[in-house]
């Protein structure tokens, strides 16, 4: 099955985070979906294309955003499929002087859903130290 549609989809989610455009960052996906982010809590709310949380999130970043998203891999088949890649987030946050890039990694679960792929399942995580300190292991780089 030809994955290029899934492809430039997570594409322009990233590129709608570098526009800091909430619209386009839901636009694709389903109504309501499973999403587990790097914010608590646990698990997010189901309501996919609710921008008032993208919007609350933009607003603590000042100046330019980008989101580069590397080692996509893709697999349909029917009307499911997901992707895995890995993502760096680099923004500098409301008050701060500098920005930080920050790599985490991302699984999206999609759904073709009259004859549109759609995500109805997210998750990014951070990988954490397995020495017992338990820190989020902020600094690796793929």
């Amino acid at each position: 099955m030809d994955t290029a549609e899934i492809r430039q989809l997570v594409l322009d989610r990233a590129a709608a985070v570098g526009a800091k455009d909430a619209k386009a960052m839901v636009a694709h996906n389903a109504p309501t979906m499973v999403e587990y982010s790097l914010a608590p809590p646990l698990r997010q709310p189901s309501a996919g294309r609710d921008v008032g949380p993208v919007e609350k999130w933009l607003a603590t970043f000042q100046g330019p955003m980008s989101m580069e998203v590397r080692d996509l891999a893709v697999t349909a088949e029917g009307s499911v499929a997901f992707g895995t890649s890995l993502n760096c987030l680099t923004a500098t946050p409301v008050g701060g002087t500098e920005s930080f890039s920050l790599w985490f990694r991302v699984t999206l679960g999609l759904r073709r859903i009259d004859g549109k792929w759609l995500v109805v399942h997210e998750h990014a995580s951070v990988p954490f130290e397995m020495d017992g300190s338990f820190q989020a292991a902020v600094s690796l780089q793929p």
